[in-house]
C-alpha cells in the first residue's frame, strides 16, 4: 500500500487505564504511519497550554478511522462511553467515518452501542487472551490496514 496524498487520521478512544496496550498497538501501526497511509491522534499528544476537551472534540470530528479501545475500564469511563464513543457512533452512522471496536480486555460488551460492529481482534477475542500479545496486535494491525484500504480504495 503506498502513502496517500493525505494520511487518514485514526482516533484512538482508551482509558488511561490501557495506556500500555494502546501504545503496543501504536506500535503496531508504526510501518502504516511510516508509508504516510495513516496519522494517529490520542489525547496524550495535547500540547501544554491547550484546551483538552477541544482538542479531542476536533479530531473526534475530523479522524476518518476511531479506535474503541475496549475494556471494563472503557465501559466504566464516563467520558469514553458517553463522549467519544457517542460521538463515534453517530459519526459511523452517518457515513462520515469508520469506528473499529478494538476488544483489548475480557469484558461483557454484548448489547453495547458498538455490538453491531465488526470488532478486532478476529472473533472478537480479546487481545489479552491470545497466548502471544504480538500475534493478537498484528491481527489487530492487519485488520485496520484493510479497513483503511477500504476506504482509500472504495
Amino acid at each position: 500500500m503506498s502513502a496517500t496524498p493525505n494520511p487518514i487520521e485514526v482516533f484512538f478512544s482508551y482509558s488511561h487505564k490501557d495506556e500500555d496496550l494502546c501504545g503496543e498497538l501504536l506500535k503496531h501501526l508504526s510501518i502504516l504511519k511510516r508509508q504516510g497511509v495513516i496519522q494517529d491522534w490520542h489525547d496524550r499528544r495535547i500540547g501544554a497550554g491547550k484546551e483538552w476537551e477541544g482538542e479531542i472534540d476536533t479530531h473526534l470530528n475530523t479522524a476518518g478511522v476511531i479506535l474503541l479501545l475496549i475494556s471494563a475500564d472503557f465501559l466504566a469511563s464516563d467520558y469514553c462511553y458517553d463522549v467519544e464513543m457517542k460521538r463515534a457512533l453517530e459519526r459511523h452512522d452517518a457515513g462520515e467515518a469508520r469506528v473499529i471496536p478494538v476488544i483489548l480486555r475480557p469484558v461483557d460488551w454484548k448489547g453495547a452501542p458498538f455490538g453491531k460492529l465488526q470488532a478486532l481482534p478476529t472473533d472478537a477475542r480479546p487481545v489479552t487472551s491470545w497466548p502471544n500479545l504480538d500475534e493478537a496486535f498484528l491481527d489487530v494491525a492487519q485488520g485496520i490496514r484493510a479497513a483503511v484500504e477500504e476506504l482509500v480504495h472504495p
